[in-house]
């Protein structure tokens, strides 16, 4: 789910002081995202919505998010936005965040 690896390695490229505000600022933005992906308000927008979510999540560690996106990117794309699955992709995302959350400090603290 979450990909400690490139969390840690992200953390050494910015620096650690860096880091809280960083989170802060993915989980801002992934949350204006994800807001509107539940309101289902745009399928127009879909595929760059999902492009973003997708690359966010890949500099953040959200493994299994980013690749929910990644193929629904490409459904998007293809013509196929209404089938992409928006509650599996959110529900990635809140699993993830919640999960990210709890571990991060016990996880970054090496």
């Amino acid at each position: 789910m979450i990909d400690w690896t490139q969390v840690t390695a992200l953390r050494d490229q910015i620096g650690a002081g860096e880091m809280d505000e960083v989170i802060a600022l993915f989980i801002e933005e992934v949350e204006e995202v994800t807001n509107r992906l539940r309101a289902l308000a745009d399928r127009d927008s879909l595929e760059h919505d999902l492009h973003f979510l997708k690359s966010c999540a890949l500099n953040l560690g959200f493994a299994d998010l980013s690749t929910l996106c990644q193929t629904g990117e490409t459904m998007a794309r293809q013509g196929l936005a209404d089938q992409v699955d928006i509650a599996q992709i959110i529900g990635s995302y809140d699993a993830s965040k919640d999960r990210f959350l709890a571990e991060k400090d016990q996880r970054l603290a090496a």
